[in-house]
């Protein structure tokens, strides 16, 4: 748990029974409900003995691991000195880059559909745009900018004084040029399928190319995603999935899925992000070390650890296991931050054409509530009856709706008390992965 000292500095997280302790005795009270943080009444940064701790980032395109350690100098019986590793804190970050995308290509939708519909709408302006250095898509820029939020919001809780963080490049042309060289993609797949249907086997009939994932369903027109198919199937199939309708025939499903390749998305968006994130993090002022993927691997398989983003964040950096250094404490359970963001400035709900159907309403706040917010529901009647924790979702009436795990009920704003403000998040517990045997 973060601890914050009486004038509201960061100490050294302490374990959750030793938060327990100083709540129970009156000598710390809330500071934060989630992340859950402590500040003590009658101790000063001064007179505490910090030692700081070190921020291990394991970047990603779809989540990003981060992992607080402390590193400590022991000495065995033997009299050989070694380094430890405590996991203190572990965070998996979840990136909402695929929503903001959708988001910026229905939009472009409903422009798209009022300049052909002749209607009136705003030009197109695709050539006078002058991008700044360092210019990054929407989907992107969230992803560099979600990190150095989490990451500031990490200083003000505990005493980071180093951040690591993995540093990995994909060679793009690389994967991509054994499938790409060549023959183009229409003609492609009939090698590979040798001129048969690729879900029924038939033969000799007419063949059409087809998307094994389809294009409405995320999939492109790589030369891996292509096969033949016969003109039944091709129809049956639409854009179901794959798994769906193969599910009667695994053997053909199997031999389907292993012409799939990992999509080169997420490799450009690592590559796209990488220099950004790393100039960001420079700017906190902090030493910055970067360290690549392979000591990373390495490092994990050494420890016996299980893959995932917060433990290959724990193993980020140097840890020289033949010299006796070991991570000898990991973080059991996992803080989710989910990027929900912070709505929208749309004022109007648009149809599936792009025309207004709803107006929302311009206050965003009511009886001293926002959607987003934290609270605690007293109900004292009914089928919610007790006292519940979630998310609430403001009406203008005032009676809000508040949403938990067990489902969503109605409120009325006298009954629910803030937690917690809205801050872009939402908040969620997992299990550690279990370790590899």
């Amino acid at each position: 748990m973060f601890v914050l000292s009486r004038d509201g500095l960061p100490l050294m997280p302490c374990h959750p029974a030793r938060a327990r302790a100083l709540l129970a005795r009156g000598r710390a009270v809330v500071a934060r409900h989630t992340p859950f943080t402590i500040r003590l009444k009658n101790r000063r940064r001064a007179d505490a003995e910090v030692s700081g701790v070190e921020l291990r980032i394991d970047p990603g395109s779809r989540g990003t691991g981060l992992a607080l350690t402390e590193t400590l100098r022991q000495t065995s019986r033997d009299g050989r000195a070694a380094t430890v590793r405590r996991g203190l804190v572990a965070i998996e970050l979840r990136h909402r880059g695929p929503q903001i995308h959708q988001a910026m290509v229905r939009r472009a939708g409903y422009r798209r559909r009022r300049r052909t519909a002749g209607l009136r709408y705003r030009s197109p302006r695709f050539a006078n745009r002058v991008r700044r250095p360092g210019w990054l898509a929407p989907s992107l820029r969230h992803r560099v900018d979600s990190v150095c939020s989490v990451v500031a919001r990490l200083r003000r809780y505990a005493p980071v004084v180093e951040i690591h963080v993995e540093e990995n490049s994909f060679g793009i042309p690389a994967l991509s040029t054994a499938e790409e060289k060549g023959a183009g993609g229409r003609t492609r797949p009939r090698t590979r399928s040798h001129r048969s249907c690729a879900y029924c086997g038939a033969s000799g009939v007419p063949l059409n190319v087809d998307h094994i994932r389809a294009r409405a369903r995320g999939g492109t027109d790589r030369p891996a995603n292509l096969l033949l198919a016969c003109v039944p199937c091709n129809q049956a199939k639409a854009a179901r999935p794959v798994e769906e309708f193969l599910a009667h025939r695994p053997e053909r499903l199997a031999a389907v899925l292993s012409r799939l390749r990992s999509p080169l998305g997420d490799s450009a968006a690592m590559n796209a992000t990488k220099a950004q994130l790393l100039l960001m993090l420079e700017e906190t002022g902090l030493p910055v070390r970067c360290w690549p993927a392979s000591l990373t691997s390495a490092n994990r398989t050494a420890m016996g650890l299980a893959k995932s983003h917060t433990l290959d964040a724990l193993c980020v950096g140097p840890l020289g296991s033949g010299a006796g250094d070991a991570v000898v404490r990991l973080a059991t359970s996992v803080y989710v931050f989910a990027a929900t963001g912070r709505g929208s400035y749309a004022r109007t709900t648009p149809d599936r054409y792009g025309f207004p159907r709803l107006v929302r309403p311009r206050r965003k706040r009511h009886q001293g509530f926002a959607s987003g917010d934290l609270v605690r529901a007293t109900v004292r009647k009914g089928r919610w009856t007790g006292v519940w924790t979630g998310r609430v979702s403001v009406r203008s009436t005032g009676r809000h709706s508040v949403a938990t795990p067990l489902g969503r009920f109605n409120a009325t704003h006298e009954n629910l008390r803030l937690l917690q403000r809205a801050d872009g998040f939402a908040y969620a517990w997992r299990g550690e992965v279990e370790l590899v045997e």
